[in-house]
């Protein structure tokens, strides 16, 4: 029996069901003012923060989503019917935030109210893997077309990435982490779409840079110092870099070298997450482990990755979905048995339980920081009016949400943790 003193357990601030389907793909806007998800059916709606309306909804993708994000003015979606779409941010119309009963709208949007955005350009991909795309924005400061990298699977081989220039929609980095040891018979041979069988598929993959990348890049600069980080079917994660000092576009995974692999799963990689500065990565698998990687100490020669990558053992198998807070500090790890479970990132030690999903929780999404939400998108309907107060854009800060197989998301309001400084 729980004793009398003890706190009740924790509940959702609020509900959302506007799907009818369960949730895959969840996201925060940079600005916290929208919570993107979507479903197995491929349906996306786009969810106001000040009024808990859904603002669009649209049948993104015919197969169910992989992933979401808002990229400037463009939202990209990626979806298991082998497409990545880019679509332009809608804007929420003034009336919809108006009518507010404690900062919350007590109106339901009718469904012809919905928004609808318009396609600003696709690509086919490879969705075999069940991994979605790794956004790489270039800084607003130095390109006044926000250009991105995206990574994706290979478009064959599910072993290998490619990296996309967004919007041109143009290949510069193919077949990275491709075996050249093979003979072409041996290639042809073991060939099944699936790629290395030391690896098998690519589950989740991050692009990131050291140095901020520019609108167009050089053999000096940004090409250089790319790196991706790939987590795979065997469980492996490797991180790969771009060597070549001559050439900013590569075929056949050349120039690009494996800095260090660890295999700390005994079941296929389900999530990655890595925090805001790249230096730290988290892994969940069907296994009870959460695997740790700092990714800084794992490229020193007097540390190596043996040592700075270590697993930590839960008591808790079955892992879908991982989501990193935004100062790094706090995890959320989202189970098969619909439970939200919360660790610090530095030791892994347990910070509490959010239980309200009946059935597996497949997606979880921290909010933004404040500084990150500092800046939001501009648009010809944005007026002063709108604008967030201090208390409202701290209150979102610290949101996190969850969907699971139930078709609902779940709203938390997150505390500061005694721990979670490690």
């Amino acid at each position: 029996m729980p004793s009398a003193s003890a706190p009740p357990p924790p509940s959702p601030s609020h509900i959302l069901r506007s799907h009818t389907t369960s949730l895959s793909a969840l996201a925060f806007s940079p600005d916290n003012e929208r919570i993107y998800s979507g479903d197995a059916s491929g349906l996306v709606i786009i969810t106001s923060t000040r009024s808990l309306r859904a603002i669009a909804s649209w049948k993104a993708h015919t197969e169910g989503v992989l992933g979401i994000e808002e990229w400037g003015n463009r939202v990209v979606t990626h979806g298991r019917d082998n497409k990545l779409h880019v679509w332009d941010r809608v804007s929420e119309p003034t009336a919809s935030a108006s009518i507010r009963a404690g900062g919350f709208a007590t109106a339901t949007a009718s469904a012809s109210a919905l928004l609808n955005p318009t396609l600003f350009c696709s690509m086919d991909v490879n969705s075999l893997n069940y991994c979605r795309f790794s956004l790489l924005p270039t800084p607003m400061s130095s390109s006044k077309s926000n250009d991105a990298l995206i990574a994706l699977p290979n478009l064959i081989e599910s072993s290998n990435a490619d990296i996309w220039t967004l919007p041109s929609c143009q290949r510069v980095h193919a077949a990275i982490g491709k075996d050249r040891s093979l003979s072409i018979a041996e290639e042809i041979l073991s060939s099944d779409g699936r790629g290395s069988a030391k690896t098998g598929l690519i589950m989740s993959m991050h692009l990131s840079c050291d140095s901020p990348i520019e609108s167009q890049p050089s053999a000096s600069n940004s090409s250089t110092q790319l790196k991706l980080l790939c987590a795979y079917e065997s469980g492996a994660v490797t991180q790969w870099r771009f060597s070549s000092t001559t050439k900013v576009t590569s075929v056949e995974g050349i120039g690009w070298e494996a800095t260090w692999t660890v295999k700390l799963h005994v079941e296929t990689v389900m999530a990655m997450a890595v925090t805001r500065d790249n230096s730290l990565a988290l892994t969940v698998s069907a296994d009870h482990l959460v695997g740790r990687y700092d990714l800084i100490n794992a490229c020193k020669s007097d540390v190596g990755a043996n040592k700075a990558c270590v697993p930590h053992r839960t008591k808790h198998p079955g892992n879908a979905c991982i989501s990193i807070r935004a100062d790094g500090k706090v995890c959320a790890i989202g189970g098969w048995d619909g439970k939200i479970r919360l660790y610090s990132t530095k030791t892994l030690k347990s910070l509490g339980t959010l239980a309200y999903h009946k059935e597996g929780c497949q997606a979880v999404a921290f909010a933004c920081s404040l500084r990150e939400a500092a800046a939001p998108v501009e648009s010809e309907e944005d007026t002063d009016e709108n604008d967030m107060g201090a208390v409202e854009k701290e209150v979102r800060s610290r949101w996190l949400v969850a969907g699971g197989k139930d078709s609902r998301v779940s709203i938390w309001e997150m505390i500061s943790f005694r721990d979670d400084k490690g």
